[in-house]
């Protein structure tokens, strides 16, 4: 209890330079329990969404691009893939299942994506999942100018089934763009926290035959989902599409594809963390500080303790103990920083990939990041400590004037 008395002691007589430092170390831990969820999380996600299938056939291009037009509805796709292309790879032995999908349109910046229903039943999604329209609603019917809508797409629009739109021709939303047809939708996909939720689905020939489309190009598709018979296959196509075809190109594996993005995109979580541990050494430092600038004042006390019987270690714990304190107060700021950062990336990965990032999902990096903000305290702890140990009773007893 004496301890406790008068670490609390310290904490209020200091209790401007323990906020600050205990903020500093909440800022630090929120800030690096956050990317690392992120991270985790998004990659997760889209590891989600690419399992189901083994490759994009598209157009001749970047592999990236295709992956994030065709999978993840984030880029325009390099070109078009013919009619008779997609007949003779759906003919090849290797491929079990090839899904077209077009794209090329949207409505106020919600794409529209033109495919056939074994989109939503050839292949599931990872651990079992499997598209499934809401109860209520019904799959569109082949030919009909019918929508089924992802359900982040159908809530930000608040539409309900049997609301109508007319699409506008184009990724990017121009009012001028209108076309003249009137979809119905007749469905909502239940979430699936992919980017399939961002988007509004029709059928295949709805797209290639909409008005202001040209003509020519109403057996072509934007890219191809593949899924293959055995890994081999990927690799046997690899090389005939890649390496000798000079129209097309073949994003396989996904997995790499991804994995380079994420690659790719590491300096910005790197830098991030960066700064998170330069924070936390800061804040350390003002532990250190903070403590040594008081131990002036309270050398007359220690000297009065040891006199009264303290030992040297137990001053020592004390001013440990102390430097502990901050690290706990800081380490539960980190978890309210951290709510707060993740609910706020959470909302924007969602309305820019569809992907949802679960704030309350555990991870191990929620009990390590505290306990090393503690750790850190109590190593900033250590030089005011040694300093108090050392402290000499005969000299410091005298009051001063």
């Amino acid at each position: 209890m004496t301890w406790a008395l008068l670490v609390g002691r310290s904490l209020r007589q200091h209790a401007l330079t323990t906020g600050v430092t205990a903020a500093s170390l909440a800022l630090a831990g929120g800030l690096v329990m956050t990317v690392w969820v992120v991270k985790t999380q998004a990659e997760q996600a889209f590891a989600n969404t690419t399992s189901g299938y083994d490759a994009v056939l598209g157009a001749r291009g970047s592999k990236l691009q295709l992956v994030l037009s065709g999978l993840f509805h984030l880029e325009a796709a390099p070109g078009t893939v013919s009619g008779e292309d997609l007949a003779q790879i759906r003919r090849h032995p290797a491929v079990a299942v090839a899904v077209p999908i077009t794209m090329g349109d949207n409505y106020r910046g919600w794409r529209i994506v033109g495919t056939e229903p074994a989109m939503f039943t050839a292949v599931p999604l990872a651990d079992g999942w499997a598209y499934v329209v809401a109860p209520g609603g019904r799959m569109w019917a082949e030919g009909a100018r019918e929508a089924v809508v992802g359900s982040f797409a159908m809530e930000r629009l608040g539409w309900k089934v049997g609301a109508t739109f007319t699409p506008y021709h184009g990724l990017t939303f121009d009012p001028a763009a209108r076309h003249e047809e009137v979809y119905t939708v007749v469905g909502q996909l239940e979430p699936t926290n992919t980017p399939a939720d961002r988007v509004i689905w029709i059928p295949l020939s709805g797209v290639q035959t909409m008005s202001g489309h040209d003509p020519a190009l109403a057996t072509a598709v934007s890219a191809v989902l593949l899924k293959f018979h055995a890994p081999t296959a990927g690799m046997m196509l690899d090389i005939a599409i890649n390496r000798r075809d000079t129209r097309m190109t073949l994003a396989f594996p996904i997995g790499v594809v991804v994995a380079d993005l994420f690659n790719r995109m590491g300096w910005v979580t790197g830098v991030l963390e960066l700064v998170a541990y330069l924070v936390a050494l800061v804040a350390a430092g003002s532990v250190l500080a903070g403590i040594y600038a008081s131990l002036a004042a309270r050398r007359r006390d220690i000297a009065i303790l040891r006199s009264l019987g303290a030992r040297r270690r137990t001053v020592c714990g004390v001013m440990l103990a102390e430097a502990g304190a901050i690290g706990a107060l800081g380490a539960v700021g980190a978890g309210v920083v951290y709510l707060g950062l993740l609910g706020a990336a959470a909302a924007v990965v969602r309305a820019q990939t569809g992907v949802v990032i679960d704030v309350w999902a555990w991870d191990a990096v929620l009990w390590v990041a505290p306990a090393g903000l503690v750790g850190l305290a109590v190593l900033g702890g250590v030089v005011p400590a040694v300093a108090a140990y050392r402290t000499p009773v005969a000299e410091n007893l005298a009051p001063v004037s």
